[in-house]
């Protein structure tokens, strides 16, 4: 063998024992995660929020109350909505079957502004030449049935607060000029002045003497669907009482509030008879009143058993009037009076016995006529 082709085959042997023919090394263990001086920091983008969650984070997620708007459009409504006055309202709620709420008032006066439909796929509801006056809350919810019976579905119901702003009206208007306000010791009361603007400026004013009532946010607050909620009433707060709204332009006052406190036991009716007659003869008049003392805004109603019910006619009257026990206490007395004419012992002598009932329960008591 000759020697250069010796030297070649040696030299070959010296790089493979020496590594030299090894492959480079992988770019990672260069240091390529390394931060390197004089590169630019890239900023950090965050994706954008999609319009579900938009819809979560305003409250409007899973509700299924819509506003109709021009040209075909909806407008998933949330918790409040802003709207003029004149404008015609037309709300819509997903189902086969929807329910509707709305201010009551609208019911109360047979308002033919109101009109509400059920489609195939969707309840609708529609107010023509809406007023500051119907501002309030506005809620659907799908009516479950199994057979004749039928049920509100709680876990879809959508409400929605609407307000129209009139500049003109900045409280919204009440029928009646002075309300009466009942205070208890074992819940809130509410001074109802409520705002046809949520950035309506509103202060709580007591008549006599003329003050400013402190709004601390804690004891006293205001909400704009409500009024001026009082956590802890107390008879210190009893009187006269207004409100005052401002925006840019001049302020504006309420109604009048007469706040009474009230301290009646809570439960069914405690009832009492008493007759004009001791003992009654045949072709005597005589009458047997039933009363019941509660609280102010709770109604009682009453019903009767007598002996000849089913055989002549009596009269029945009821009534009912608030009556001051002291200084700072408002009880509401409540009547029914029973008058039988022109006596027959055969038929009217027996027990007449007075039933007494309101929303806690009821009370029947009876006496003898003889």
């Amino acid at each position: 063998m000759k020697l250069p082709v010796l030297l070649v085959l040696g030299g070959i042997l010296l790089e493979l024992h020496t590594g030299v023919c090894q492959q480079p090394k992988r770019r990672e263990d260069l240091g390529e995660n390394r931060i390197r001086p004089g590169r630019k920091r890239t900023k950090v983008r965050y994706p954008k929020l999609k319009d579900k969650d938009k819809e979560k984070d305003s409250g409007k997620a899973g509700s299924i109350l819509t506003q109709v708007l021009d040209k075909g459009r909806f407008l998933r409504l949330g918790e409040t909505l802003t709207q003029t006055p004149g404008k015609t309202l037309e709300l819509r709620c997903k189902g086969s079957k929807i329910g509707w709420a709305y201010p009551s008032y609208l019911d109360t006066f047979n308002d033919t502004r109101l009109t509400i439909k059920q489609q195939e796929k969707f309840g609708q509801l529609i107010l023509t030449s809406p007023s500051a006056a119907d501002t309030g809350e506005y809620s659907c919810w799908p009516v479950l049935c199994d057979g004749n019976e039928c049920e509100k579905d709680l876990d879809r119901t959508s409400a929605t607060y609407i307000y129209f702003t009139d500049k003109d009206e900045l409280f919204v208007p009440s029928p009646i000029h002075f309300e009466i306000v009942y205070m208890r010791p074992d819940k809130p009361a509410t001074v109802p002045c409520r705002v046809t603007s949520p950035s309506a400026v509103v202060s709580l004013h007591r008549e006599v003497p003329p003050e400013v009532i402190a709004v601390d946010g804690t004891a006293i607050f205001y909400n704009p669907t409500k009024g001026f909620i009082l956590q802890n009433p107390s008879a210190e707060y009893q009187g006269a009482f207004y409100c005052k709204a401002a925006t840019k332009s001049t302020p504006q006052i309420s109604t009048k509030y007469m706040l009474l406190y009230v301290e009646v036991p809570s439960g069914p009716p405690y009832a009492t008879l008493e007759s004009s007659a001791d003992s009654i003869s045949a072709g005597d008049t005589f009458n047997i009143t039933c009363t019941v003392l509660g609280e102010p805004e709770i109604d009682v109603n009453f019903s009767w058993r007598f002996p000849g019910q089913d055989m002549r006619p009596v009269l029945i009257h009821n009534e009912w009037r608030l009556i001051n026990r002291g200084p700072t206490h408002t009880t509401r007395i409540s009547t029914s009076v029973i008058t039988v004419e022109d006596v027959e012992e055969s038929i009217d002598f027996g027990r007449y016995i007075c039933t007494a009932k309101n929303k806690l329960g009821e009370t029947s008591v009876a006496m003898s006529m003889n």
